[in-house]
């Protein structure tokens, strides 16, 4: 039996928009220097968003890094109480691309409708800083948030969660496992389209190989930037090759079917399920990779930024 095409599942509003993305020509990522490619993609990242919404509260800061030296942090909050819950967010660009303006108005959106405060890292990007720095950066920013960081900023470290999306999401899953192994309790993961195997073999990454926004050779780009083959089995990177689950905080975790990672995501939800940790799983039908970030133009994004927003909500009442 021949497979169902793939861009059937697609849904009216996502299809057109991937054809104007199309239209527009733009040179891929991979065919691209790095430094260009960050640019590039800042250039491009919040076209598709809504306008960033104004809050009490930005504020851009340092925190620890991994090596020692101070990362550019920026936090936002809905209000300017005290004792506000934080999420630290990690934001996506598979380690190579991306920064704390690529997803400026998605952390707004997390602060505005989850009623807590974001405090979004930017840690440091491959190939200049490859595996594992952007671990370390995060697993340091974790740590300090979880200390010192909240009383600093007036925020409530005792209810904290850690999310991202695509690489964050990645990080976000290892930063779970970290805070899991040295004893500091989180309220949630949030895991927006997350990475989680070694290699890029399952069948979505076939399915979704081209045409659906995120390439394969993209993927391999990122990767090839970010950390040697050899090393590729270090559940740092692939966390669905950790040796045990169990004990990590509850999971939100936010999928889209038409995504090379969505296979991924679905197995490290079902381990987690299957080492008795709380998760919640959306996979929502008919989108791409990074439809989190094309709120002006998808419904499905609004939906799901509420969906996670109402996650963090409920963790953040129970923790």
């Amino acid at each position: 039996m021949k497979d169902t095409d793939p861009t059937s599942l697609l849904t009216p509003q996502m299809a057109a928009l991937l054809e104007r993305i199309r239209r527009a020509n733009r040179p891929p990522f991979s065919s691209l220097p790095p430094a260009e490619a960050r640019i590039a993609y800042t250039a491009a990242a919040e076209v598709l968003e809504p306008p960033r919404a104004p809050l009490p509260r930005v504020q851009d800061l340092t925190v620890p890094g991994g090596d020692g030296a101070p990362r550019p942090a920026r936090l936002y909050a809905p209000s300017t109480d005290d004792g506000l819950p934080v999420l630290l967010y990690l934001h996506g660009g598979g380690f190579t691309i991306g920064n704390l303006e690529t997803h400026d108005s998605l952390c707004r959106q997390l602060a505005l409708r989850s009623g807590g405060a974001v405090l979004a890292l930017d840690y440091r990007l491959a190939p200049e800083h490859p595996f594992p720095a952007a671990v370390d950066d995060s697993w340091a920013a974790l740590r300090w948030l979880a200390g010192p960081g909240a009383d600093a900023l007036r925020l409530d470290g005792l209810r904290l969660a850690v999310g991202g999306d695509s690489a964050g999401g990645t990080l976000a899953a290892v930063a779970a496992l970290h805070a899991r192994d040295i004893g500091l309790r989180l309220a949630l993961q949030l895991l927006i389209t997350p990475g989680t195997t070694a290699h890029a073999d399952t069948d979505s990454h076939r399915r979704f190989a081209h045409g659906f926004l995120l390439e394969a050779q993209e993927v391999a780009w990122f990767f090839d930037h970010y950390i040697p083959h050899e090393q590729r089995t270090d559940w740092r990177f692939a966390p669905l090759l950790a040796d045990e689950l169990a004990g990590v905080a509850p999971a939100f975790v936010l999928l889209a079917e038409c995504d090379p990672l969505v296979d991924e995501g679905v197995a490290y939800a079902d381990r987690l399920r299957l080492a008795g940790v709380p998760v919640d799983l959306d996979i929502v039908r008919g989108v791409t990779h990074d439809f989190i970030k094309m709120g002006r133009a998808l419904r499905e994004a609004a939906t799901a930024q509420r969906a996670m927003a109402d996650a963090l909500k409920q963790a953040w009442e129970m923790a």
